[in-house]
């Protein structure tokens, strides 16, 4: 997997909306990461970022914007679940954010994140946090 960057659902979120208040922040990330080698987010981020694009009937539009992100969805592996269980335990976030954490600790990836909660534990993990 070649990228610059581990993107949570906050980013992707904020990218789509213009009125969202990180929406400059989310697009000098994007465009960074896409730069630098391109972004990466694990499919539960995808799912999470895409529920209000769904709920519009815009899905296939926000589909095509990821697309054209060069946006790769990570892959799973067998001891994904495990890590994420023991994670989720330890760091006590939800488990979309686990998600994003253990994507980026285990890809070695910086992670781009609007979220405070996650932010705090990717540095108390040595997870470098990209920055706009």
């Amino acid at each position: 997997m070649t990228a610059a960057m581990v993107v949570d659902a906050s980013v992707l979120i904020a990218l789509m909306n213009p009125d969202d208040v990180h929406h400059a922040d989310a697009v000098v990330l994007v465009r960074r990461g896409a730069i630098a080698g391109g972004l990466v987010a694990h499919p539960v981020t995808v799912a999470e970022s895409a529920v209000g694009a769904a709920k519009r009937g815009r899905l296939e539009q926000v589909r095509r914007a990821f697309d054209g992100l060069g946006l790769v969805t990570a892959r799973s592996d067998p001891e994904e679940p495990w890590r994420l269980a023991a994670l989720r335990a330890d760091a006590r976030l939800p488990l979309p954010d686990c998600c994003v954490l253990d994507l980026a600790m285990e890809s070695g990836l910086a992670l781009a994140t609007f979220d405070a909660r996650l932010a705090g534990a990717a540095r108390r993990r040595g997870v470098p946090l990209a920055a706009a």
